[in-house]
């Protein structure tokens, strides 16, 4: 029996903020700077996910340690840098359920790196309401590693079947698994559904207002097993 969720680890972009609008500005600026052509925002969507880097790498079609890879990565991290949320929104329901579960230790381990990072939750006006952030850059690896995981663990000092760990995508659920935290996928994030389902999270969720009832039953169930 895993004991009662203490802490909620939420991904950033698509599962709290729709970042996808300003994400895309980014790369397409990118990639005029580099002589390449504009990519659609859906294609881009699906890029989303697993990293700045790996985002340029997927954009550009070559591999993540290619030089050419380098020149795409600056240029998209300058734009985003100075354009991180002109038009980025709240998920539906996201604001709402972060105040809601104000009874939790609430956290954020996202591949987004930390300087845009610092500066999305600032201007949200939400950064007070995390005791923790783990951000791109911040560890060795990314999700789906463990590490981005296990690092907001050590920052809230509980140990990590103690944490939900909360995203749209099958990076999230698989850094919360192998860190040893329960999971919960969000559907309506930037990728196709199927990919959600097939990581197996323990409980999908068809938006974050279902968000408070699965963890009232986790913790109803922990109190009659004690």
């Amino acid at each position: 029996m895993m004991p009662e969720p203490r802490g909620i680890v939420f991904d950033l972009d698509g599962t709290l903020i729709d970042s996808a609008e300003d994400i895309a500005a980014a790369v397409n600026h990118a990639l005029a700077d580099n002589g390449r052509k504009p990519l659609p925002m859906a294609t881009i969507r699906r890029f989303v996910g697993d990293g700045a880097r790996m985002l340029c790498s997927r954009a550009v079609g070559l591999p993540e340690k290619h030089p050419d890879v380098d020149k795409v990565l600056e240029s998209y991290l300058a734009f985003y840098l100075a354009h991180p949320t002109d038009h980025t929104r709240w998920m539906p329901q996201a604001r709402a359920v972060l105040d809601e579960l104000r009874r939790f230790r609430l956290a954020i381990a996202t591949n987004k790196p930390r300087a845009t990072t610092d500066i999305v939750l600032a201007r949200l006006g939400v950064r007070s309401l995390f005791s923790a952030v783990s951000a791109g850059g911040d560890v060795k690896t990314v999700k789906p590693s463990p590490e981005p995981i296990l690092d907001v663990a050590r920052q809230l000092a509980l140990s990590p079947d103690q944490m939900v760990m909360v995203g749209d995508g099958p990076q999230d659920v698989e850094a919360g698994r192998r860190a040893g935290c329960r999971t919960i996928g969000v559907r309506g994030g930037f990728l196709a559904p199927e990919r959600l389902i097939a990581a197996q999270p323990d409980v999908i969720i068809g938006s974050l207002a279902e968000l408070s009832g699965v963890l009232d039953r986790w913790g109803d169930a922990t109190t009659r097993a004690r």
